[in-house]
């Protein structure tokens, strides 16, 4: 294994020659007459774990090594000790706001430049062990996060789709609803950013979507598969779906509430909400209403009217756009309506796909 490196980088070569014989017995030693050949060799030599310079040199001084470092991001990484014989304290400030480790004065004490220059080796390589330590934690909290979130997406999904079984479809509306959410979630990003919508928070809200319907669980078979329009007292007991799912999320949760959580909550109760307050089951009205629900609101609405259901066959893409922007199916924000309008386009895409796949 490679011996770690100093480089030494003065024109004087009696100098080179007394800090490389305090260093040479530990460390392989290179040298440079001045800043060009410094910088030469910081290219060619990965294992450098000290510089020791000059600042007054031909060619190239100190600070334009210096300068070279910091536009190449290596000040953090190797550190650097001026040995200068100039004592303006202007001077001392310049080098110092190059992120230089330590500043020495010559005449120097042999004894005294090791051991800074050993006790700053020190420092760094126990900083850049913390910092590589930090990573490797930081990695492994993503990836338990992420396989957290896989599996709690997975269960969610499980249990959504019981609800799809029971409801005799076809199991594939909580993936296109979530398709649905994400891509309006993602223009409403683009277009009004006054949501403040970051990506984390348009894949929350997307993966919670697919929590909305879970209440259908305890809807009675009688109400959930009638083949037909349902009686005044039937769609008020349909109605508790968004309330029975909430009591089932507030029995499921662990520990905190936090964003995930409040926005399963906000999209499997209001999602039937209505802009004008004529939705259920708190008749909310505006901006009273979650962003994350009004965005499920008008998934699920499309979808519904794109698929087959027990009680209707599928309307066709176009006619089914035009009675949501026509306000039959209920009213919908303005900033949401929008979105839907330049999502159009990609509703119809997924819906073909999604025939196409499933008559191949």
């Amino acid at each position: 294994m490679s011996r770690q490196q100093i480089l030494i980088v003065d024109d004087e070569e009696i100098n080179r020659g007394v800090l490389k014989g305090v260093f040479e017995r530990e460390y392989d030693i290179l040298e440079a007459a001045n800043g060009e050949e410094a910088i030469a060799l910081i290219e060619s030599s990965p294992n450098i774990v000290l510089i020791l310079m000059d600042v007054v040199m031909p060619v190239l001084n100190g600070f334009g090594v210096l300068r070279y470092m910091k536009r190449h991001e290596l000040q953090g990484k190797i550190p650097v000790i001026l040995i200068t014989g100039e004592t303006i304290e202007d001077s001392d400030d310049q080098a110092y706001s190059f992120g230089v480790a330590d500043v020495m004065h010559k005449p120097f004490y042999p004894h005294i430049v090791s051991r800074r220059g050993k006790n700053i080796i020190e420092l760094y390589q126990n900083k850049h062990y913390m910092e590589e330590r930090l990573k490797e934690q930081e990695k492994a909290i993503r990836e338990q996060e992420k396989k957290i979130r896989e599996n709690n997406e997975f269960m969610i999904d499980a249990l959504s789709s019981v609800v799809e079984f029971r409801s005799l479809e076809t199991g594939e509306h909580v993936r296109r609803i979530k398709y649905f959410t994400r891509i309006m979630l993602n223009y409403l990003s683009r277009y009004f950013p006054k949501y403040g919508l970051t990506p984390e928070k348009v894949d929350e809200i997307a993966r919670a979507s697919a929590v909305h319907d879970i209440g259908k669980i305890g809807i009675p078979d009688s109400i959930l598969l009638k083949p037909g329009r349902l009686t005044a007292e039937e769609f008020e007991v349909m109605k508790t779906h968004t309330t029975i799912g909430c009591e089932m999320l507030e029995k499921f949760k662990n520990g905190e509430e936090g964003d995930f959580y409040r926005y399963c909550y906000e999209i499997c109760r209001h999602h039937h909400e209505r802009w004008d307050g004529n939705g259920y089951p708190d008749h909310l009205a505006g901006d009273e209403i979650p962003l994350s629900a009004q965005i499920v609101a008008v998934a699920d609405v499309y979808d519904a009217l794109v698929s087959h259901r027990v009680y209707k066959e599928p309307y066709a893409n176009d006619t089914a756009y035009d009675m949501i922007m026509n306000g039959e199916c209920g009213q919908f924000s303005p900033d949401v309506m929008e979105c839907f309008k330049l999502a159009k386009d990609d509703f119809f895409n997924i819906v073909e796909v999604v025939k196409l796949f499933k008559f191949s």
